[in-house]
C-alpha cells in the first residue's frame, strides 16, 4: 500500500508541474508584446553598436623562451619528466610570468615607444606615430605647452621635460590597459602569445614587434651581464698585456741596436736588453693564460646568453576585430528577451509572495 501511495503521490506532483508550467506559459502568452518589443529594441540597439563600433586590428606574436639549464638530474630529473616542478630548474628573475609582468612594465613599453620606425620614408619613433594616428596634437592646439610636444627616436628619457613625462605615461598607460593581451599558452610550455589591438593595423604591428624586441634585449642583456662583464674585463686586459708585450719586444730590438759590435767586455751594457726579454718572456706568459681565459669566458656567455626563439609574428593584413552586425542584432534581441521574461517572472512571483 505504502509503494502505491508513492506512486500516487508522484503522479500528483507531476500533474501540478505540468499545469504550473501551463499556467507560466499562459501568464508569457499575455505579455507576448512587451516580450517581443523589449527583444525588438535590444536587436536594434545591438546592430547600432555593431554599426558605430570602430574597426579594430590584432596583431599577434608567439615566441618561447629558451636558456641553457640543468635538468636537476637524479629525482628531479626524473620528477620533470612527469610534469612535477620541484625547484631545481633555473627559474629565477625571467620566469614566464614574470616575462609577461616585464612586458607590461613601464620601463619596457616607454622604450618601446622611443624605438624608431619607418612611415612614408620616414624615420620617425612609435610614440610620435601613435600621437599622429590618434590626431592628438589637433586638440592640443589651444595649449601652447602641448603644441610642440616631440618625442625624438632613442632620446635620453632622463632629459625629458614634466609634459613630456607626462604624455608618454599617459600613453604607455593606456596602451597597456586596453590594447595589450599578454598571456602564456600553457602552464607546462613557455610559449607567449602577445597581442596588441589597435585602430591602426600598421601601428599593431610596429608596436607589436617593437615590444617583442625591446624585451628580448633587456632579457638577454640581464641575464649574461656577469658572463659579458668578465668578458670584457679579460678582453682589456689581454689588450694591455698585449700593449705591453709589443712594447717589450721593440725595446729588445732598440736595446740589441745599442749594443751592435759592443766590446764583449762590457756586459753592463747588455743589460736594458736582457731586461726587456725578461720582460716579454713574462708578458707572453701572462698573455698565454689571458687568451685561454678569454676564450673559455667567451664560451660561458655563449652558453649563458638565453634565446627568444619567435615562433609566429605579426603579418599584413591583420586579423580584424569586430562584431558582425546581423550577429549583434540576434545577440541584442536574444538577450533582452531572455531578461524581459526572467523580470516577468521574478515580479510575478514577488507580487504573489507580498499577497
Amino acid at each position: 500500500m505504502t509503494d502505491e501511495q508513492q506512486i500516487d503521490n508522484d503522479e500528483i506532483s507531476l500533474k501540478e508541474l505540468i499545469q504550473k508550467l501551463q499556467e507560466w506559459i499562459a501568464y508569457l502568452k499575455t505579455q507576448w508584446k512587451l516580450i517581443i518589443g523589449i527583444a525588438a529594441l535590444g536587436g536594434i540597439i545591438g546592430f547600432a553598436y555593431a554599426s558605430f563600433q570602430k574597426l579594430t586590428y590584432l596583431a599577434t606574436t608567439t615566441f618561447v623562451l629558451e636558456e641553457d639549464k640543468g635538468s636537476g638530474g637524479g629525482a628531479l630529473g626524473l620528477a620533470s619528466s612527469f610534469g612535477f616542478d620541484l625547484g631545481g630548474g633555473g627559474g629565477g628573475l625571467f620566469t614566464s610570468s614574470n616575462i609577461i609582468e616585464l612586458m607590461k612594465s613601464r620601463l619596457v613599453v616607454e622604450k618601446t615607444l622611443l624605438n624608431p620606425v619607418q612611415i612614408a620614408g620616414k624615420e620617425i619613433s612609435l610614440a610620435n606615430y601613435y600621437i599622429q594616428i590618434n590626431e592628438l596634437k589637433e586638440g592640443w592646439a589651444k595649449k601652447p605647452a602641448l603644441a610642440n610636444i616631440n618625442f625624438p627616436i632613442n632620446a635620453d628619457r632622463t632629459k625629458f621635460s614634466l609634459v613630456q613625462d607626462s604624455i608618454l605615461q599617459v600613453i604607455s598607460a593606456g596602451l597597456t590597459k586596453t590594447n595589450l593581451v599578454i598571456a602564456q599558452k600553457d602552464k607546462k610550455v613557455s610559449i607567449i602569445s602577445l597581442t596588441v589591438k589597435t585602430e591602426s593595423e600598421l601601428f599593431s604591428k610596429l608596436f607589436c614587434e617593437q615590444l617583442l624586441k625591446e624585451t628580448s634585449d633587456f632579457y638577454i642583456e640581464t641575464k649574461s651581464k656577469k658572463s659579458r662583464l668578465n668578458v670584457d674585463i679579460l678582453q682589456h686586459q689581454a689588450d694591455s698585456i698585449r700593449g705591453e708585450l709589443n712594447s717589450a719586444i721593440t725595446g729588445v730590438a732598440t736595446a740589441s741596436d745599442n749594443v751592435y759590435n759592443l766590446n764583449p767586455a762590457l756586459n753592463v751594457k747588455r743589460t736594458p736588453s736582457t731586461r726587456r726579454q725578461v720582460d716579454v718572456q713574462a708578458n707572453t706568459a701572462i698573455l698565454t693564460q689571458l687568451v685561454a681565459q678569454l676564450e673559455m669566458s667567451k664560451v660561458s656567455l655563449r652558453k649563458e646568453t638565453p634565446l627568444v626563439q619567435l615562433i609566429d609574428r605579426p603579418i599584413l593584413p591583420l586579423e580584424k576585430d569586430k562584431i558582425g552586425r546581423l550577429k549583434s542584432l540576434v545577440l541584442g534581441g536574444f538577450l533582452a528577451g531572455f531578461l524581459t521574461v526572467l523580470s516577468l517572472v521574478f515580479g510575478r512571483l514577488y507580487r504573489k509572495m507580498v499577497a
